[in-house]
C-alpha cells in the first residue's frame, strides 16, 4: 500500500500548532479537488438503495469525554439499553476511562465501547496514560485518537497521533481516527491542506485501513452549537474520499467510513446523513442523552431512498 513506513514505537513529542504544507503542492492539488467537487456534486444516488459513496455500514459513536458519575452513567445505559436502534448501523459509545468496566459490565452487546485515547506503545512508567492492552483486557474494540482536544488544548501533534493509531491497530483495536481544522484555518482557505495533513500522519504509518474509522470534525464547530451546513460537510468529506482514493487506492476510499462530529443533535442528523459521504456521526454532548443519541443513530433510515 502507498505511503506506509515502519511503525518506530518511541516517543516523538508533543506540539501547540501544525507545520504547514508546501504551498505550491497544496495550490495544484486544492485545484485538483475542486473540479472533482464539481463532478461529485452533481452525483445521484440510486433509488431504493442507501445512499452512500461507501461501501461501510452507518457508524455512529458517542464521545462521553469528562462528563459523568456512576449514577448518570447507569441511567445512560439503561436508557441505551432499552433504545430501538436500527439494525444496520455500527453503534460505539467511549466513556470515561475510569467508568470503563461499570460500562462494559452493563451495556447491551449491541453496542461497542471505546476508549477515548490510548498511549504511543506499551505499557510501563507512563503516569495517567492508558495502554491499548488495558483498553483490550476491560473489553474496549475501540479508541478515539487526534481529537481536537487532545490535539490543541494537550498539544498532541500528527505524527505522534499516527503512530499512536499504528500501535493500536497492530494490536487489534479499532482507530476512529479524528481530523478537522480550527476556524481561523477554514477563513483562510486551509480546511483541505489542515485535513490531508492529518491523514497523510495516519497513512504513513498505519499498518492497514481496515479498522479505521475517519471523524471530520470541524473544531470551530465542537461543543459551540455551531454546526457545518450539509453542504460543508459534504465538501469535506468527498475531498478526503478523493484523497484516500488518489493517495492509497480506490478499495480504500471505498471502504473507509467517514463521519461527521461537530455540535451533532437529534434536530441537524437527519439533513446531514442524507449527504452521500457522511457515512455517519462521532456524537458529543448529545450522546450522553440516551433518546437522543438513539435518533442520531436511527437517521440511517435519512439515507434510504424509497423505491
Amino acid at each position: 500500500m502507498a505511503m506506509i513506513s515502519t511503525y518506530c514505537p518511541h516517543f516523538n513529542g508533543l506540539r501547540r500548532s501544525s507545520p504547514k504544507l508546501d504551498s505550491s503542492q497544496s495550490q495544484s492539488f486544492l485545484q485538483h479537488i475542486n473540479s472533482q467537487l464539481r463532478l461529485a456534486s452533481s452525483r445521484k444516488p440510486c433509488r431504493a438503495v442507501t445512499a452512500m459513496a461507501g461501501s461501510g455500514k452507518f457508524f455512529v459513536g458517542g464521545n462521553w469525554k469528562c462528563n459523568g458519575t456512576k449514577d448518570s452513567i447507569t441511567k445512560l445505559v439503561s436508557d441505551l439499553n432499552s433504545a430501538k436502534l436500527e439494525t444496520d448501523v455500527d453503534v460505539v459509545v467511549s466513556p470515561p476511562f475510569v467508568y470503563l468496566d461499570q460500562v462494559t459490565a452493563s451495556l447491551t452487546g449491541r453496542i461497542e465501547v471505546s476508549g477515548q485515547n490510548s498511549w504511543i506503545g506499551k505499557g510501563g512508567a507512563f503516569t495517567g496514560e492508558i495502554s491499548v492492552e488495558q483498553l483490550k483486557d476491560i473489553g474496549c474494540k475501540w479508541v478515539i485518537l487526534g481529537h481536537s482536544e487532545r490535539r490543541h488544548i494537550i498539544g498532541e501533534d500528527d505524527q505522534f497521533i499516527g503512530k499512536k493509531a499504528a500501535y493500536a491497530l497492530n494490536e487489534g483495536l479499532g482507530v476512529i481516527a479524528c481530523i478537522g481544522e480550527l476556524l481561523e484555518e477554514r477563513e483562510a482557505g486551509k480546511t483541505f491542506d489542515v485535513c490531508f495533513q492529518q491523514l497523510k500522519a495516519f497513512a504513513d504509518v498505519v499498518p492497514s485501513w481496515d479498522n479505521i474509522v475517519i471523524a471530520y470534525e470541524p473544531v470551530w464547530a465542537i461543543g459551540t452549537g455551531k454546526v457545518a451546513t450539509p453542504q460543508q460537510a459534504q465538501e469535506v468529506h468527498v475531498a478526503v474520499r478523493d484523497w484516500l482514493k488518489k493517495n492509497l487506492s480506490e478499495e480504500v476510499a471505498s471502504k473507509t467510513r467517514i463521519i461527521y462530529g461537530g455540535s451533532v443533535n437529534g434536530s441537524n442528523c437527519a439533513e446531514l446523513a442524507k449527504q452521500e459521504d457522511i457515512d455517519g456521526f462521532l456524537v458529543g454532548g448529545a450522546s450522553l442523552k440516551g433518546p437522543e443519541f438513539a435518533t442520531i443513530v436511527n437517521s440511517v433510515t435519512s439515507k434510504k431512498v424509497a423505491a
